[in-house]
This record gives C-alpha cells, structure tokens and sequence, in this order.
C-alpha cells in the first residue's frame, strides 16, 4: 500500500491505510533536527548532555536550558522544540509533587517516566491537539538505584543503559554502544559524553553550541544538579583534545 502522507496527514486521528500515523512522525522529525542529546546509566549514577546550538550571538549563555530538574532526584533532557518541552517539564514537576503529596515518598523514576508518556501519548488521540514536537530523556536516582528512560513523541517510552536523541543520535548511540557503562564512574561519564557530543557535532552544519551537562549520583547526594563548572571545563578540554587527535589521525 502506498505510504503517502496526501489526505492521511491532516490530523492526528488519521491512520494510513498501512497503519501509519504521519503527524506523530513528523513530530519525530522535529527531534530529528535538533541538537543531540545523550543520557548514560553510569555505575554510581546518571550522567545527562546536551548539545544546545546557539542561534543567534546576541543569546545570553545560559539562557534557554535544555536540561531540567523535576524533582529533588530525577532530572529531564529535552530534544526537540523547547516550548514543547517546557509543558513536558512542567507536568512531570507537576505529578511529582502530586505523587508526593498523596504518598508521603518521592515518586519512582519508572512511575514518573509512566505517567510523562502517558500525558505526551494524550496528545496523539484528539484530533484538537498536536503531538509534542519533542522527545526527552528522564533520569532518577531511587530505591532501585540509578534509571534512565527516554519518551518518544509516540508516547513511547523504554528503559535504557545509554539513549540518543537528535540530529546525531545514530553516531552517539554507537559511541555510547563502545563504552563499558557497569565499570564508568559519573565523573568519567561527564567526559564520555562531552566527547560524544562534540564529536557528533558537524562543524560545517550547524551553528555554535553550548555543552549542558547534569548529573545525579552520589557525589551529587543523589540529587539531580548541574556539573560543578571545574568538571565541566575538564570535560570540555578532554573532548576537544580527544577531537583534535581524531583530526590529526
């Protein structure tokens, strides 16, 4: 059967005659184009990057973060269209002081992760909505350690070692697939990821970027907190002179 999209694409309600649903996977091709985002599950924790591409030299640094703290102990990366992902990061905000609130114990990484994609898989059943333009990557520290997830426009969610989303998420998923995550430490996973990212960032393409790193482990106390600007700056050179080799190679 033909694949397309005339006709089937006018609302998220419409499947293809070959079951496809178009404007979830235009939605998906939003996240494909934007900056790459990496989350690995290190042996004492989780350690999140993001390559934020500045868009304009006039931007303050710092301003319009990718990366969001959700609660005392999970922390969300967002890929994709960043108002989409504000309204993500503020429900998740929102369910886990609710959980909270009613349990008396901070809510599960799982159960978070749950309940986001159930919100974000809403938005692909009433044909007045539009599915977010973005995916994210959720991680927590809990009673059962160290969890990553990463939710998909679909609604889609999985439990993950490492996860890539954005434009060079199939060069950093082979990246993070070389890597011995049961043997890395956070502090050696922040330079991982810097590596990956500035590696998998095309020069020529796209525009300057800002590295966003966070992490939750227990150097952290378990909390989800940005990378001490010490770390951040090792990581940077570490990369760039891991880069720079490359090149000479």
């Amino acid at each position: 059967m033909s694949s397309i999209g005339t006709g089937y694409d006018l609302s998220v309600t419409t499947f293809s005659p070959d079951g496809r649903v178009f404007q979830v996977e235009y939605a998906t091709k939003a996240v494909d184009n934007s900056g790459t985002v990496v989350g690995i599950k290190c042996k004492d924790g989780i350690v999140l990057g993001v390559e934020k591409l500045v868009t304009s030299k006039m931007m303050l640094e710092g301003s319009n973060r990718r990366i969001h703290s959700v609660h005392r102990h999970s922390g969300l990366a967002v890929a994709g269209l960043a108002a989409d992902g504000r309204q993500i990061v503020s429900r998740a905000k929102s369910e886990a002081a609710s959980y909270e609130k009613v349990y008396g114990e901070p809510i599960s990484v799982k159960e978070l992760a749950d309940r986001v994609s159930s919100y974000v898989h809403l938005c692909t059943l009433y044909w007045w909505l539009r599915p977010f333009g973005c995916g994210v990557i959720l991680g927590g520290y809990d009673r059962d350690g160290p969890q990553l997830y990463m939710i998909e426009p679909s609604g889609l969610s999985h439990k993950y070692f490492g996860a890539a989303l954005g434009k060079g998420r199939q060069a950093a998923k082979t990246e993070i697939e070389k890597l011995k995550l049961s043997e890395l430490t956070c502090r050696e996973g922040i330079v991982e990821v810097a590596k990956i990212i500035y590696g998998v960032h095309d020069e020529a393409k796209d525009k300057a970027f800002e590295l966003e790193l966070s992490w939750i482990c227990d150097e952290s106390n378990r909390q989800h907190q940005k990378v001490p600007n010490d770390l951040l700056e090792q990581a940077k050179v570490a990369a760039q002179a891991a880069l720079e080799e490359m090149d000479a190679d």
